[in-house]
């Protein structure tokens, strides 16, 4: 598929890259964006040769929310189903198979915060900033608390919900709104880095540990573990799982069969 609002690129062995692609916009969402954006995860999801997604932005941002100049002259319904559209791409990451990196520089506010929080992994750069902006121009962010207060809980959650305030990577971090915070300069490699590493891993481990984790998320405690258990004795009838331990063994690297 073509896109004009995003880019999919493969950058190196079984990393994949999708970059939002309105920099004069801030790569702030719109409808087309977030349609090209849904199907680019599902398309690198479905590659082959993909085993680990980087998602970042051009130019000065990450993302910076929702572009709200197609905002006004739509019925309560037609906001439902914008809305919808827009966070089609945060349920979809939860729900792929291989990980997402977030790769987040200069703002993630509102819709892009979303962005992060519902990717499963964020590197933030030391200069970025981070909000739930909405609130200031009389909305909300509703959608993107959702992974949030996952995250976070509810104190810090409706914190950010409440205030529309961005707060620097350091805050982010301590709050574990991201991963890893490193200097601006060394964002892209050190993305990469991480991402390559993940690469390295046997591919149906990684996919089976993400399926049960979001799938054990939300269960009764002990519903979690049987969830849990029954996911481990899949994995463990896999040739990876007796590849890894063979080679583990053998000291020697392995020789992923990603079945």
């Amino acid at each position: 598929m073509s896109y004009e609002n995003v880019t999919v690129e493969i950058i190196a062995e079984n990393v994949g890259e999708i970059t939002l692609n309105r920099p004069k916009s801030l790569n702030t969402f719109s409808l087309p964006l977030a349609r090209e954006l849904n199907q680019a995860l599902l398309e690198l999801d479905g590659r082959d040769d993909v085993r680990v997604i980087i998602l970042k932005g051009s130019g000065k941002a990450f993302c910076a929310g929702i572009d709200v100049s197609d905002f006004f002259g739509k019925t309560a319904m037609e906001y439902k189903e914008w809305i919808e559209t827009m966070e089609t791409p945060l349920i979809t990451m939860s729900r792929m198979k291989k990980p997402v990196i977030a790769q987040v520089h200069g703002v993630a506010a509102a819709n892009g915060a979303g962005l992060v929080a519902a990717a499963d992994l964020a590197v933030m750069a030391s200069g970025a900033r981070y909000g739930l902006t909405a609130i200031n121009v009389g909305l909300n962010c509703i959608g993107p608390i959702v992974p949030v207060s996952k995250m976070i809980g509810r104190k810090r959650a409706l914190e950010l919900l409440f205030d529309g305030q961005l707060i620097k990577a350091d805050k982010a971090l301590d709050m574990g709104l991201v991963n890893r915070v490193v200097a601006d300069d060394e964002l892209e490699a050190e993305t990469r880095k991480w991402a390559a590493e993940l690469a390295q891993k046997s591919p149906i481990a990684l996919q089976i540990a993400k399926t049960a984790f979001y799938g054990a998320a939300d269960q009764d405690y002990y519903k979690a573990f049987e969830y849990m258990n029954e996911a481990f004795a899949r994995m463990c009838t896999t040739e990876d799982a007796a590849e890894g331990i063979k080679a583990f063994m053998e000291k020697r690297t392995p020789n992923w069969q990603e079945k």
